[in-house]
């Protein structure tokens, strides 16, 4: 869907709710809604709402990351698994680790 298709205002959505509803939920869609000639609010198929979330999660763990290597807070690989084993281990959950 083109931006300029996926603009309407706040009157469309009123008058034809259960079809856009249907529209942007079965093709994955995202619509904005103005009102007054101004964008007010997205409206956006489920799916896409939740792969949004976890790709901003994502982002925000690439952030931290390069925060942490930044400011030097760097371990070892081994030295990392090897604290890991070792709070498995103190929990009694070492099947076969």
């Amino acid at each position: 869907m083109k931006s300029s298709e996926a603009i309407k205002p706040i009157s469309y959505l009123k008058a034809h709710a259960s079809e856009i509803i249907r529209d942007v939920s079965e093709n994955h869609k995202t619509m904005i809604i103005t009102q007054n000639g101004e964008a007010r609010v997205v409206l956006q198929d489920i799916k896409e709402f939740e792969k949004t979330e976890e790709t901003l999660a994502l982002l925000k763990i690439l952030v931290q990351s390069n925060k942490n290597l930044e400011e030097g807070n760097l371990r070892p690989v081994d030295k990392s698994f090897k604290g890991i084993r070792a709070r498995i281990k103190e929990a009694g959950l070492n099947d076969g680790i």
